[in-house]
């Protein structure tokens, strides 16, 4: 269904996919992306169980906005296993201001269709979502 506010509709594999990293953890990651002409959210990129923190950010584009979700597993300082699922708005500043226009308006909405998401990460270059502010976004 397409927002009034923004116009843009969700895909269904968005919901499927993201409910299979968060219950089957089928994923690591999941890179989303705004098709501009048909105006929906669609899946770019699926991350596999093993692929690292460091693939992950490597396949968001230099200049070009994206949504993504990141599975991550760590240890707390009492030393018991956790998992906590982010949400990353990427947001470049060498990406075309209607592009960051348009991600920023639907952001809300199209986190809304994802159940689930714990940490929420704003980033417009890659030192704003280093494995040292994940870590400290975490615990």
């Amino acid at each position: 269904m397409a927002n009034s506010a923004s116009g843009m509709a969700v895909h269904d594999d968005c919901k499927l996919k993201f409910l299979e990293l968060k219950a089957k953890r089928n994923y690591r990651f999941i890179v989303f992306k705004i098709e501009e002409k048909i105006q929906q959210v669609t899946v770019e990129r699926l991350g596999e169980p093993g692929e690292s923190y460091e693939d992950f950010a490597a396949c968001l584009p230099e200049n070009e906005c994206r949504y993504a979700v990141y599975d991550f597993d760590f240890t707390t300082n009492e030393n018991c296993q956790k998992s906590k699922i982010f949400f990353i708005a990427w947001s470049p500043d060498t990406s075309r201001v209607r592009s960051k226009m348009l991600y920023a308006s639907s952001k809300d909405r199209f986190k809304r269709e994802l159940d689930g998401i714990q940490v929420e990460l704003q980033a417009t270059d890659p030192s704003e979502m280093s494995m040292d502010i994940i870590i400290s976004r975490a615990l």
